[in-house]
């Protein structure tokens, strides 16, 4: 019987290389080192597809929480992400009939098309517009408030908070001022939850706070507000940062372009694609709970690994050319939503606001919208992954 190897670990790759083009290293790593410990994060990183699905699907062996995340200090929480279990079942079930494929069909699908309408109609036509701060940012973060129940929070309110608690749930460099920046956040956003308790029926709608308040086994007022901050963190990244993915792909491929102009049912392919080629959440930690071994190598009890789903969904074992936008895919078996207990509860609300309704009606009324200058846009993040800037023509 072969011996394990011990996990080699690597001093050099830095958090500023992989926020910067994390893709170059992951296909180096999937090659030479797919397990491989990265002193910088502290973590032990899993680039190829079979190990990431393999930690995500046995909850058992690898556990959500993750002793040293920057999520818990980020938002004052142990929040369902870091629970397992019945624990995190009980959580998670709470919130989800909000965003249910049902609720989001009867409750959400009309109210989301009015806000695409209203903020589309906002858009200057035939100018360069950076399509981040003029729609994507915005109308993400309005569908995002409506369907939480905190209609009051401005929009820029709601994307501030958002990327605040973002920086921190990924500062694995543990920087002082992030975390200053979460602390101020999280007064806002108490208050805000507090202030929209006692209205959050009002509105007629299930939404995440109503659902919650009134659930049949209800849970206590400190993990509704952890749930909602949640939500609010990836809620907005997501369908954000996938929109302007798909933009991208479909303005620098004009043939696939013209392939979901022709029919309607090529959105979704779309979407799918946007995601799974930069995956908005790139990766997740979890801890090893007994002595096991991934390729050869032995992991040891107590140490944190690191599912790496942007170099999964790339892994040259599942993807051919996987670096290639390319909607014509006929298997696209992504991982962005993640796998097991913690699949993204959000995905049902995403491809409702996206494929159906946001990007059929953005190309209905901007048809011959372009991007002039692609190169101009900068990709950036390590944890959670997209576009800062799309300077869109809009014609």
């Amino acid at each position: 019987m072969t011996a394990s190897q011990t996990v080699p670990e690597d001093h050099a790759i830095s958090i500023e290389q992989l926020t910067a083009k994390p893709y170059a290293i992951y296909k180096r790593l999937r090659a030479e080192s797919p397990v491989l410990k990265v002193s910088a994060v502290r973590r032990i990183l899993l680039t190829k597809a079979a190990d990431t699905r393999f930690v995500k699907l046995n909850p058992e062996l690898f556990s959500s929480d993750d002793p040293n995340t920057p999520m818990e200090r980020a938002f004052q929480a142990k929040t369902l992400m870091r629970r397992d279990g019945e624990d995190h079942n009980r959580l998670r079930s709470a919130m989800m009939p909000a965003m249910s494929p049902q609720n989001v069909k009867q409750s959400w699908s009309e109210r989301i098309d009015s806000i695409a309408d209203d903020y589309i109609d906002r858009l200057p036509k035939g100018e360069i517009v950076d399509f981040y701060s003029a729609f994507a940012g915005p109308f993400s973060a309005r569908c995002v408030a409506e369907v939480l129940g905190i209609p009051n929070a401005s929009d820029a309110d709601i994307q501030r908070w958002s990327q605040t608690l973002i920086d921190g749930a990924g500062n694995f460099g543990a920087l002082p001022e992030l975390f200053a920046r979460t602390d101020e956040a999280n007064i806002e956003i108490n208050a805000c939850i507090k202030e929209a308790v006692s209205t959050c029926h009002e509105s007629g709608r299930a939404n995440a706070l109503s659902v919650q308040v009134g659930a049949e086994e209800p849970i206590a007022m400190e993990h509704i507000v952890s749930n909602i901050k949640i939500a609010i963190g990836g809620g907005i990244n997501e369908p954000r940062d996938a929109l302007m993915t798909v933009l991208f792909g479909l303005l620098t491929n004009p043939d696939q372009k013209a392939l979901v102009m022709e029919s309607d049912e090529h959105w979704v392919q779309a979407l799918e694609e946007a995601v799974r080629w930069v995956a908005p959440i790139q990766v997740s930690s979890r801890l090893v709970k007994e002595d096991t071994e991934i390729r050869g190598y032995a992991i040891q009890a107590g140490e944190v690994v690191m599912t790496v789903q942007a170099s999964a969904n790339h892994d040259e074992e599942q993807f051919e050319n996987g670096h290639l936008f390319d909607i014509t895919r006929a298997r696209n078996r992504h991982q962005s939503f993640g796998s097991g207990p913690h699949f993204c509860m959000g995905t049902h609300l995403s491809r409702r606001m996206l494929a159906d309704i946001a990007l059929p009606k953005l190309f209905a009324r901007f048809p011959n919208m372009t991007l002039p200058e692609p190169e101009k846009v900068i990709w950036s993040g390590f944890g959670f992954r997209g576009p800062l800037n799309l300077p869109l023509l809009l014609k």
